[in-house]
C-alpha cells in the first residue's frame, strides 16, 4: 500500500515501491530512502531542480539498498533532503520543508530532513539518511527518534550524491532501539555488543558548549548511564579549540564539495536556495594555503581522539546546542545555531569515529539528543547502548 505523506516527507518523484528481494532479520519492515541514495529506474534529485533536470536516471541501486531489500525490508519511498545536502536545517528553498512530528511549528533538521520526519511519524519503521557533517545526528536529535553516524567508511556509499567524500557516511534512523540495532546488525555486518563500557567519559568542553540548559536537560540521561555502567570520567575534549575545529570542518566539507560539484555548478549555473548559494559562492575562492592547514589540524584532531577514544570507551556528549529552531528563523540567526551545532558535531566528521544520538532528553515541551561516541569500528558497542539506554517503544 503506498504510504499517505501526512508530512510532507516524501519527493514527488520517490512515491516508489520495491519489494524485498529475501526474508531475514527485517522481514515485514518498512523504510524510507533519502533522496541522496540512487534506486534504478527513479531519477535522484538531491534536492536540486537543476541536479534533478541535468543527471540520468541511476540504472542501479545503491549498495546499501540492496542490503536492506536482501534482509527482508520493503522500500516505500524516497525522502526529501536538503540541497546538495549542505545543510542542518530541513529547509529546501524549492521543495518545502517536511514537518517535525515532535515538535510542530519547528525544523526538522536536515539535511536528512525527510526521513527523520517520516521515522518520527511513523510512515515508516525506520529509515535511510546521510551524515557528513551532522545530517543524521542532528535530525534525530530535533524528532526525538534513534539515530547513527557509523565509522567512516564501514558501511558502502557507493550510488550516492558525495558531497565531502572523506566526511560522507550512511546513517540511519528509528523510533524502536532493538528495530534500530537490527538495522545496524545488518548494515554493519556486526550483531550489538552487550559489553559494559570499559572507561566512561564525559565531554565537559562539549557540554559547557551547548549550554546550560541543555546540560539541565540531558542530567536525567546521565544519571541513567551512571546507575548503569558507573559515573563518568570528565574530559576536555578539544582542548579549547572548537572554534578552529569548527572552521576546519568548514573549510575541508567546502573544498570538498567544490571538487565534486564545481565543473557542475560552473556549468549548470543551478539556482541555488539561501545558505546553499553562499556555500558554493565561498567554496569557488578557497585559498589552497587554508585547506591544506585545515588537513594538516584534522591529521592533530584525529590523533587526539584516537588517544582519547582507546577501545572499551564511550564519550557522553551532547547531540545539540538547543531544541529545533522555529521554521522561517531569520538566515542569520540560523547560521549562528548552525556554528554552535558545528561544534558538538565535527568531533566525530574529524576523526571518523562512531556516534549515535539517543532521544534521553526534553526542554521546553521539545526533544533534545544526548550522544554517545566510541572507539574506530566499535559500532556494535553503540548499537547495545542505545538497547540499554532507550525504551522500547509501548514498553
Amino acid at each position: 500500500m503506498p504510504v499517505t505523506d501526512t508530512l510532507d516527507a516524501f519527493v514527488a518523484h520517490g512515491h516508489i515501491d520495491r519489494d524485498p528481494t529475501g526474508d531475514g532479520p527485517l522481514s515485514g519492515r518498512s523504510f524510507a530512502l533519502k533522496d541522496f541514495f540512487d534506486v534504478a529506474g527513479v531519477p535522484t534529485a538531491a534536492g536540486s531542480p537543476d541536479w534533478l533536470a541535468s543527471h540520468d536516471v541511476p540504472q542501479a541501486n545503491a549498495p546499501v539498498l540492496d542490503l536492506l531489500l536482501a534482509a527482508g525490508a520493503r522500500l516505500v519511498g524516497k525522502t526529501h533532503t536538503d540541497e546538495m545536502a549542505w545543510s542542518l536545517n530541513g529547509e529546501n528553498h524549492h521543495y518545502g520543508t517536511p514537518i517535525n512530528p515532535a515538535a510542530p511549528g519547528r525544523i526538522p533538521g536536515g539535511s536528512s530532513s525527510g526521513s527523520a520526519a517520516a521515522t518520527a511519524g511513523g510512515l515508516v519503521d525506520f529509515a535511510i539518511g546521510s551524515d557528513t557533517g551532522g545530517s543524521v545526528r542532528l535530525p534525530a536529535s530535533y524528532c526525538g527518534i534513534l539515530g547513527m553516524r557509523p565509522t567512516h567508511g564501514r558501511i558502502p556509499i557507493g550510488g550516492a550524491v558525495p558531497l565531502a567524500p572523506s566526511y560522507d557516511t550512511v546513517g540511519w534512523f528509528a523510533r524502536d532501539p532493538d528495530l534500530f540495532a537490527a538495522v545496524g546488525a545488518v548494515l554493519l555486518g556486526d550483531a550489538p555488543d552487550p559489553s559494559a563500557p570499559t572507561r566512561l567519559l564525559q565531554a565537559d568542553d562539549l557540554f559547557a558548549a551547548a549550554g546550560p540548559d541543555v546540560a539541565a536537560a540531558l542530567a536525567p540521561a546521565l544519571a541513567k548511564i551512571a546507575a548503569l555502567w558507573g559515573d563518568a570520567e570528565p574530559v576536555d575534549v578539544a582542548g579549547g579549540e572548537l572554534p578552529a575545529w569548527r572552521n576546519a570542518f568548514r573549510v575541508i566539507q567546502s573544498s570538498e564539495a567544490w571538487a565534486a560539484h564545481g565543473a557542475w555548478a560552473e556549468r549548470v549555473k543551478p539556482d541555488f536556495g539561501p545558505g546553499v548559494r553562499e556555500r558554493f559562492a565561498a567554496a569557488a575562492v578557497l585559498d589552497p594555503a587554508e585547506v591544506a592547514e585545515a588537513i594538516a589540524l584534522r591529521g592533530r584532531i584525529r590523533a587526539r581522539m584516537d588517544a582519547l577514544m582507546s577501545a572499551g570507551t564511550l564519550l557522553i556528549l551532547p547531540t545539540a546546542p538547543g531544541i529545533a529552531p522555529l521554521r522561517n528563523t531569520s538566515g542569520p540567526a540560523l547560521e549562528v545555531f548552525r556554528a554552535r551545532a558545528l561544534e558538538l558535531l565535527c568531533p566525530a566528521g574529524h576523526s571518523g569515529l562512531p556516534q549515535i544520538s539517543l532521544p534521553l532528553g526534553t526542554l521546553e515541551g521539545c526533544p533534545v539528543g544526548l550522544s554517545l561516541l566510541a572507539a574506530r569500528g566499535e559500532d556494535a558497542r553503540l548499537l547495545a547502548a542505545a538497547q540499554a539506554l532507550v525504551a522500547t517503544p509501548g514498553s
